[in-house]
């Protein structure tokens, strides 16, 4: 899979992310790891800050549940209106991350 395929991977696998639903930067990464010979957490990330705006970013978090930096406000917001189980500093993993094998 080429760079130009993997961001493309990415943002497919975002957008398929339900409404309340969340999944971590690893989560993402770990998801297209056997496709794409890559599972960087932090690539993901890069990604998700260049090319994410026309996507859900809002649903890609912390493993901990803590929102997209310098967009923490605006990711609450989305999130509280979609329904997402929020705690303190983010999103209650336990209750809504999600799997794309549970989109299928």
């Amino acid at each position: 899979m080429t760079p130009a395929e993997y961001v493309e991977a990415v943002l497919e696998l975002v957008e398929r992310i339900p409404p309340g639903r969340v999944m971590s930067y690893g989560a993402v990464a770990d998801a297209l790891a056997e496709r794409s010979g890559r599972a960087s957490a932090r690539l993901v990330g890069s990604i998700m800050a260049r090319h994410g705006g026309g996507v859900p970013w809002h649903r890609v978090v912390t493993s901990a549940g803590r929102l997209p930096p310098g967009h923490e406000a605006e990711a609450r917001a989305r999130l509280r209106a979609e329904g997402a189980p929020l705690g303190g500093t983010g999103v209650d993993m336990a209750a809504a991350a999600w799997s794309p094998e549970e989109g299928m």
